[in-house]
This record gives structure tokens, sequence and C-alpha cells, in this order.
């Protein structure tokens, strides 16, 4: 019998899944596998977690969601522990599987363990293939090369929208045919080494992870509150849950596409009638496509102090002080201050307010833009590496940003964007 593996990473979801529709339509039993990579839970070199208690909070609440629905269809979800180099081959073995199918990578640790898997796999006369699951393009529907994109993004958006095509999201299956999957065995976050954390209260929304709850805030956003239609004017907001989509922790482990909702968007649009906002939610996706084919192109040059450009005018230093009091809000900013309370206590900020504290951090403390990246990478529920990466190295000016030096009036922004100080008083209190 013809057995592939699917080996699910952060592409937690059934519909619009070309890894999982593969597998099924050339494979006579698929099993699928999820494993818990043990240096996803290391500490960096910078001294944060890869992974903090939010995001694994998540990260568990979307595989039991994934479980159910995979048992649905009659299959469901084995976990497995450890190196994925050496925990995949072991279940290749075990179910004499000849493919594993799995999703592409592009950032550099990720592409590491993706050919190390690949190398012991050809071992055992397995195959790994794998697919673009993650981006609104597909990278062979750009009107470019990777190495020929425009590093700047408003060139790249114009030409992509011009002349390329968003793929129809695929359905979701029906069936599929597994051997008896156990019981869903999840490790704790103790045994993850992370502690168990509340989300605060006070939190924009209360994240829970899953497909399920991933379509569930889509139709809220949509089609229930219509604040689609207003998006534009409510994107800068700082409080409450229906100022931005909130989609972000959902599209960062792949419980919904960006094609998925590209397609809901033009639902809502003929329904409800297109506008600017309903524009804009497409040209927030494309950012995020952007970010990942500058990964694709510059490969490490993200995570060097440099970034894409040659010189670096940011201090190298830390501050093991100051880097405290950015952290734990307590710096001379009362706005920056809110929203690192905000980010410690939630595992999310807004696009607003992600902009100023990076600023702040690399233009007003001085210090070694990596470090706050790296910070973030810990602490964000919805961290996604091309997009944190990226949009660090941009705040930083050794990114894409074609201006030499962005720097934030921190001042002007509390007053432009918490005029009546609603956050501040929020998170301050």
């Amino acid at each position: 019998m013809k057995t592939a593996i699917v080996w699910f990473k952060t592409d937690l979801r059934l519909s619009d899944n070309e890894t999982l529709v593969k597998a099924i339509s050339q494979s006579q039993q698929v099993i699928p596998v999820y494993c818990f990579d043990d240096s996803h839970f290391e500490t960096t070199k910078y001294g944060f977690k890869k992974t903090g208690s939010f995001r694994a909070q998540f990260i568990l609440e979307s595989l039991i969601d994934l479980d159910k629905n995979l048992r649905e269809l009659g299959s469901g979800l084995l976990i497995v522990k450890g190196k994925p180099e050496v925990e995949i081959p072991k279940i290749v073995q075990k179910y004499n599987a000849t493919k594993v199918f799995a999703k592409r990578e592009v950032a550099f640790e990720e592409k590491k363990t993706e050919k190390l898997v690949q190398d012991e796999l050809f071992k055992l006369r397995c195959e790994l293939e794998t697919f673009s699951t993650s981006t609104l393009y597909h990278a062979e529907d750009l009107p470019f090369s990777i190495k020929d994109i425009p590093d700047v993004f408003s060139v790249f958006r114009k030409k992509t929208e011009q002349e390329a095509t968003v793929k129809i999201a695929l359905a979701k299956p029906t069936t599929i045919n597994s051997p008896e999957i156990p019981k869903l065995n999840l490790p704790s976050l103790q045994e993850l080494n992370l502690e168990c954390i509340e989300i605060d209260s006070r939190a924009a929304i209360q994240f829970k992870g899953g497909e399920t709850e991933a379509i569930k805030r889509l139709n809220h956003y949509f089609f229930e509150t219509k604040s689609l239609s207003i998006y534009k004017e409510t994107r800068n907001g700082m409080v409450g849950a229906n100022y931005s989509s909130k989609f972000s922790a959902w599209l960062a482990i792949g419980s919904i596409s960006p094609r998925y909702i590209y397609q809901e968007i033009r639902n809502y649009e003929s329904e409800n009638g297109a506008n600017e906002s309903t524009y804009w939610l497409i040209f927030e996706l494309l950012w995020r496509d952007f970010f990942r084919f500058m990964f694709k192109k510059h490969q490490t040059k993200f995570f060097l102090y440099s970034g894409i450009k040659t010189e670096n005018k940011n201090s190298k230093s830390l501050n093991e002080k100051l880097l405290s009091q950015w952290i734990n809000g307590a710096t001379l900013s009362d706005f920056i201050n809110a929203n690192m309370i905000e980010l410690k206590k939630t595992g999310f900020m807004s696009n607003r307010g992600r902009q100023n504290v990076a600023s702040y951090f690399c233009n007003e403390l001085n210090m070694d833009w990596r470090f706050g990246a790296s910070y973030f990478e810990e602490a964000l529920i919805d961290y996604d590496v091309c997009s944190n990466w990226g949009n660090w190295a941009y705040l930083a000016g050794v990114g894409n940003d074609p201006r030499t030096h962005r720097f934030f009036n921190i001042e002007k922004q509390a007053n432009d964007y918490d005029k009546n100080k609603a956050f501040r008083n929020l998170w301050l209190k």
C-alpha cells in the first residue's frame, strides 16, 4: 500500500492546504504528523526563548483543533517530539512510507532543518516533496524571478498586482484514508519548559488557536460586524477587537491561508461592495508575501546586523538596563511603556505600537536591533519569522525601507494615535 506522511508545520489547516491535497491524491493512505522541534524551545544567542508561553499555548490549541478536524475525515494527528531529522524518518520506517509531503521553507534555520530531514529520508529511499502554502501569490506566478524581485515594496506591489493572479483556494478534503492514529498526545507547557500564563483580560482580543477559530474570527470581522468596510480608517487603532482584522496569529501558524482570506474578501465585496478598505487588507497580505519573497532572495542577510544593506548607522551595543526597562515598560515614554506592557501581558501589540517601540529601541535607545527582534520572537503570539525580522530590519534602516533613516517622533505619534490617552490609561493603571 502506497503510504505518505504529511508533515504539518506552520500550515495547521485542512482548507487550502496543497501539501495535504497532493498527499491524498498521490497515496493510498496518509499519516498526518506534527513534530515539536526541540530547537524551537531553546534560548537564542540573544538570551530569549525562541517560543514563549503565549505562542506555545496557541500552537497546542491549534493542534487540538487540527486533530479534531482530521478525525472527522477518518484520520488524526500523530505527535512526536525531538529533532525532525530523527523523528520524521522513524515514522517513515514504522509505516513504510515512500514519500513525505511538507510545507516549503524560506528562512535559514527552517531550510537547514528541511535539508537535514531530506538527507535522512534519502537514505531510506523516501522522497521529500515540498509545496509553497504561505503566500497569496505563488513564487512561480510572479512577474520576476526571485533574484530579480525589487527590494522596494511599492515597485513589487504594482507590477505584481498588474501582472500576476491569485490562484483559487483549494477545497478542504472530504475524506482521508489513514491507518488507526493513536489518541492525540500533546506535551504540556511544563514539558516544553514554559509556564502557563493567562492572557490579560484587558487584551484587545483573546486569541484561541485553530482553523475553526480562525474562520470564526473572519466571519465575525467580515460578515457579522462588516468591520472590513472601514478597515483602512480604523487599522491604526490601539484599543478593542475590531480596529484591525487580528488574523495575524492564525496566519503565522497557518490555521488560515492568505488565499482563503482573499477569496472571502472577494465574496464580501460582491455582497457589500468594494472600497479602499476591502482593498487595503489585500495590500497588507501583499506585505506578508513581500517579506517572505525577500527571505527567499536575501536568505541569511535579514539576521545580520547590517541586514540587506552594506552598513548600519545604529549602535551595535547592548545596555542590559535599558533593554530591561524597554521589555518591562519602564522607559521614559509612557506611550512606549503601555505598548510593551500590552505585549508582555497578552503576546500582542498593534501595528502602530510595533513600529513605535522598534523605532524607539533602534533610534532613541540606540541598541542592536536584533535583540529587539529576538525579544519579539519570544513574546509574540503571532510571530512569523519573515514578517518579524523583515519589519525590524526595515525600522532599523537596514531592510527594505527606501528612505535611509525612518525615525518616529514618539510624542507626536502618541498624540496622533492615542489623543485621549485611552490606550495608555488602559495599560498603565
